[in-house]
């Protein structure tokens, strides 16, 4: 059965009061800045959705590189986070391959575009990339097994 893969943006970032007092807020801003430490939680809000065939269609009119190497992995780990490191060779990417979206897809290029701005203007923020449960058809296995 085919899954869906869904985009989210970190939206916010809440960090423990206990573990960053008030006389240490540069560790809190510095956590804050590179996330993923004990006491900051990300909050990811959903921002595109599409159907799993639907997504593996759409990047492999991307050129070959890190770009697509990239989106590719979703396959075969299920997930992928896009942060500041990968915005330039998305973009150059996305617009190489721009004339041979179908409209759908520039639509999600075209969302995907804006998202990569606000990471490039606010490099704490990211994007994480899901397929939903349900085995992917790409890869013949997932990394959980399934």
């Amino acid at each position: 059965m085919p899954g869906k893969v869904k985009f989210f943006k970190l939206c916010k970032r809440f960090v423990d009061e206990k573990d960053a007092p008030p006389e240490v807020k540069q560790l809190e801003y510095y956590a804050l800045a590179i996330g993923h430490h004990i006491g900051v939680v990300d909050c990811l809000s959903p921002v595109m959705v599409m159907e799993e065939e639907d997504y593996f269609k759409w990047i492999s009119k991307l050129p070959q590189g890190k770009a697509r190497s990239k989106l590719e992995g979703l396959a075969k780990w299920g997930e992928l986070e896009i942060n500041r490191d990968h915005v330039s060779p998305l973009v150059a990417a996305l617009a190489q391959a721009s004339t041979s979206f179908l409209p759908e897809e520039k639509k999600w290029a075209d969302c995907l575009l804006q998202l990569l701005q606000s990471i490039k203007k606010e490099p704490a923020i990211y994007l994480v990339v899901r397929l939903s449960e349900g085995a992917s058809d790409y890869s013949g296995q997932r990394a959980d097994g399934r």
